[in-house]
């Protein structure tokens, strides 16, 4: 008898059952690397039923609840995979002022046709759970107009009922505390359709939140506990024509209120309890350049209008208004905020409905000691102000950082200036472009989209400020010598006519800028840094690579390589390079200091990889473009050794040999390496993307020939762009986010 056969066939199915095995579960605890905002916070609503208890909703990043005791803010979404990113943004959020545990989140970041519809996020308890509502339309919560609203909002009078203002389908009403919606047919489409006063349609196929609903509110007084309130507005982003609309029979009929301003567009109202309803205008939805705006009074009993404007724009400064809000205790007192005021936006206050009115910021002090980096940034984006209905000397404003918060509002009354502090601990909305962990030195570099990026030295403190010179807005790539880590070098997009590179000698402590640069527009692309820190090939986005070895006094053209070709530096070897051209079935490499590259097929086992089909916002059949997926790594300590992550798989290939796809990997989004485990020859590889059918991140500490997933159910944040592990501390690895900041995770002990 033939044993051999018998005994082979078992091996192979047992390799098999090995490979489709989902990985085994290690334990890590998660952590949020300390930047505090860096993105839109552009809704805050309060629980009037609990003292303290607020929430706060986001563009790209999810909502929040604010800790009552600590002030933290607590994320919401964490646990949206990356089948669900659509869900991230946040179009509305409301709750019941009757039922303190009930929260609502209306989710959906893109109205474009290639996303997935809308979707109403309903819980019993205040956010730690959710049940979902699939929607027949999509939602815009990264769109035009995402700081109007709310949008979305519950029937004071009978929590069963909620009204859902969307973009391209007019108003929906809920009868079941959001199980499902119906669209209310009663408001005509005429109030709502795009004419020509709103000019086409956003090129990208998105919305540019011009003739949608921008928000509902709810009249209590007209109703009673268990009843349908009966008097309902809704304000419509439209010019020309009624922009607000008026139902006084719970929604069965909808006129429009006369004598309204018709000029400019409603973008958020507030109802205050002596029957006065205020709106701020503005010629544009927001949260981009404005022309004009305004700020109007309704009386709603007679109907009458006053424009109650703090500060007219003009053609010198030209601006709109993004908000107006009530103190809930005391009905006149508001709350005004500008949109896109030239020289930062301002903040009114009034005690007198709207008949006076001053302003608060420019006298007023404020602490950035929270988010040190946005005492360089402008007052911006001011498209929400509250105030807490249990303290009135309490209220906050959004900014597309984060938002401030005051303890003294009240102290303008005395004509004394407020006091602000950053009120964004907690909330972390960055989109991590690159990350780059030294071989020694700091914990951390990151390379952040808008708000340029950080030197970590204390990962649970912010830094003390953004790197510069020079300054950028998005650094789109940061990276260091593997054997000098005092070398750092990244590029960006420049403020203020800056250069596009800068570099630090000292491991991020000091910065400065190159003498000359080889591409002064570009502000996109990668950056390799030769092992010793001597070498710097920069290949600009679509641009010809150069290579500088004189910390960039001079720069010269690099030959053998096509344009836009990412390279990256051997981790041993300072003269040697490597690159590929994935979907050209290239590979190059150099040896001579990333000076010249000579070609070679690349030959992958299972065939030539086809060209990526284009897609909105970065997106392809082949992940996010700003992601780790498709680029070549070189492994640490080992000469040669390469790792393709290819985004249908992954490639490894020893020192001048071919490449050989590993078993079990299926799909990759983010890709790097870590400190090896103790005893291990190889380093740890971290990886973001299905293994054996599964989907998460992923680390191995025996070269791929295992994995072990290290993230669970709660911790997934969307999309991830970047991974990497930390070359100093065995199983610490830092996970880049669109839109949830950098996270970082230690085995759990």
């Amino acid at each position: 008898m033939n044993l051999i056969k018998p005994l082979l066939g078992a091996l192979l199915l047992a390799s098999a059952a090995a490979q489709s095995a989902p990985p085994a579960q290690t334990p890590y605890r998660w952590r949020e690397v300390a930047i505090n905002g860096g993105g839109f916070v552009d809704g805050i609503v309060f629980q009037p039923a609990v003292p303290g208890l607020v929430y706060a909703r986001t563009d790209m990043g999810g909502a929040y609840r604010r800790d009552t005791a600590t002030g933290r803010w607590q994320p919401l979404l964490d646990w949206l995979p990356l089948s669900e990113v659509n869900l991230m943004g946040v179009e509305s959020l409301a709750v019941d002022p009757r039922n303190p545990d009930a929260l609502y989140l209306a989710c959906g970041t893109y109205t474009n046709p290639a996303v997935p519809n809308g979707a109403v996020l309903r819980s019993k308890d205040r956010g730690r759970t959710f049940q979902r509502t699939d929607l027949p339309f999509k939602l815009g919560g990264n769109e035009g107009g995402r700081g109007n609203g709310e949008r979305l909002a519950v029937d004071p009078n009978d929590g069963r009922i909620l009204y859902l203002a969307s973009r391209q389908d007019g108003l929906w009403r809920s009868t079941d505390a959001a199980a499902s919606f119906k669209r209310v047919d009663a408001l005509p489409d005429s109030a709502w359709r795009r004419n020509e006063s709103d000019g086409p349609l956003p090129s990208w196929g998105g919305s540019d939140g011009k003739a949608s609903v921008a928000f509902v509110l709810f009249d209590p007084s007209s109703g009673t506990r268990g009843q349908p309130s009966r008097t309902i507005y809704a304000g419509i982003s439209v010019v020309g024509r009624p922009s607000l609309w008026r139902s006084t029979d719970a929604g069965a009929s909808w006129q429009p209120v006369p004598g309204g301003p018709a000029q400019h567009r409603p973008m958020r109202g507030a109802l205050a309890s002596d029957g006065r309803l205020y709106i701020a205008y503005a010629s544009e939805p927001g949260p981009h350049r404005m022309g004009n705006g305004s700020v109007w009074r309704l009386d709603v009993a007679s109907v009458a209008w006053t424009d109650i404007t703090p500060e007219r724009p003009g053609a010198t400064r030209p601006f709109g208004y993004a908000t107006v809000t009530v103190d809930p205790r005391h009905p006149r007192r508001l709350l005004a905020s500008t949109a896109g005021r030239g020289g930062g936006d301002e903040l009114f206050r009034s005690t007198d409905g709207g008949a006076s009115w001053q302003p608060l910021l420019a006298r007023a002090k404020f602490d950035a000691a929270l988010a040190p980096y946005v005492a360089d940034t402008h007052l911006h984006w001011l498209y929400d102000v509250k105030i807490n209905p249990a303290n009135p000397d309490h209220a906050l404003f959004t900014t597309g950082y984060g938002g401030w918060e005051t303890l003294d509002l009240t102290a303008a009354d005395k004509d004394q200036p407020t006091h602000w502090q950053v009120m964004s601990g907690g909330i972390e909305e960055t989109v991590a472009l690159a990350l780059h962990s030294p071989t020694k030195g700091v914990p951390l570099v990151t390379a952040i989209g808008d708000y340029s990026g950080f030197v970590h030295e204390d990962l649970d403190k912010p830094a003390a400020g953004n790197p510069k010179p020079p300054f950028f807005g998005n650094t789109h790539d940061v990276t260091g010598a593997e054997a000098a880590p005092e070398v750092i070098v990244r590029i960006g997009k420049p403020r203020d006519g800056a250069k596009n590179l800068g570099y630090s000698l000292d491991g991020g402590k000091t910065w400065r800028e190159p003498a000359t640069v080889p591409d002064a527009k570009s502000s996109d692309g990668a950056i390799a840094v030769s092992a010793d820190g001597r070498a710097w090939v920069w290949t600009p986005k679509g641009g010809a690579p150069h290579v500088s070895h004189d910390r960039g006094d001079s720069w010269t053209a690099v030959t053998g390589l096509p344009a836009g070709t990412r390279v990256v530096a051997d981790r041993v070897n300072p003269q040697r390079f490597h690159a590929v051209a994935l979907f050209d079935d290239q590979r190059y490499a150099s040896d001579d200091g990333g000076a010249s590259f000579s070609a070679a097929p690349l030959a992958l086992p299972d065939g030539r990889v086809s060209r990526p089909a284009a897609g909105g916002h970065h997106a392809s059949n082949r992940g996010d473009a700003r992601g780790g997926q498709d680029r070549l790594y070189a492994t640490p300590g080992r000469e040669g050794d390469l790792w393709l992550a290819a985004h249908h798989g992954l490639y490894r290939a020893g020192d001048g040999q071919a490449f050989k796809r590993l078993p079990a990997v299926s799909e990759i989004h983010a890709f790097g390496f870590g400190r090896a485990a103790p005893g291990s020859p190889d380093p740890a590889v971290y990886l973001v993307g299905t293994v054996s059918g599964q989907y998460g991140i992923f680390r191995s500490t025996d070269g791929a020939a295992s994995w072990q997933r290290i993230n669970d159910d709660a911790h997934q944040w969307g999309l991830i762009l970047q991974v990497s592990g930390d070359p100093k501390v065995f199983g610490r690895v830092y996970v880049g986010t669109h839109g949830r900041g950098v996270q970082y995770g230690d085995p759990a002990r």
